[in-house]
């Protein structure tokens, strides 16, 4: 029994990274299409923009949920100086992913021009709109069976 519930957990957080790296593969087709990177660019592009995304994917999707969650938990019994608390650590948070797309534009300065980064920030929301319009276009399919 043991053996098997370990199978599972296993099974289930190889699909979650096997999505999670589809996903990611995605995007960055999508964004090497939109900006029109050269050799030398997309050399020195994508590792400082894989950096930069991890560090503010580990921002939004561990800190800032955990924050979310906790609000969304306990919101009918928390207190004032709680909400407070909270409220000063997602401020904490978006003012770290704010100084994290500042680093980003600084370094990719020396990398790309202005324009490219400017199409960076639209491939970007691009991608976002378009990852959400084919999850609700899936959980439509779903909820139609």
């Amino acid at each position: 029994m043991k053996t098997i519930i370990i199978t599972l957990a296993l099974c289930f957080s190889l699909s979650i990274f096997a999505q999670e790296n589809k996903i990611k593969s995605l995007k960055i087709a999508f964004i090497t299409e939109k900006l029109n990177l050269t050799e030398k660019e997309a050399q020195q592009f994508w590792p400082v923009y894989n950096a930069y995304d991890d560090t503010v994917s580990n921002l939004k999707f561990n800190e800032f949920r955990k924050v979310v969650h906790e609000i969304r938990q306990n919101y009918a019994s928390i207190s004032d100086d709680k909400a407070n608390e909270l409220l000063n650590k997602a401020v904490e948070i978006e003012g770290k992913i704010h100084a994290e797309d500042v680093k980003l534009i600084k370094k990719l300065r020396s990398i790309i021009p202005a324009k490219k980064i400017l199409a960076l920030k639209n491939a970007e929301e691009d991608f976002n709109r378009k990852m959400l319009e084919e999850f609700n276009k899936r959980r439509r399919e779903n909820s139609n069976r």
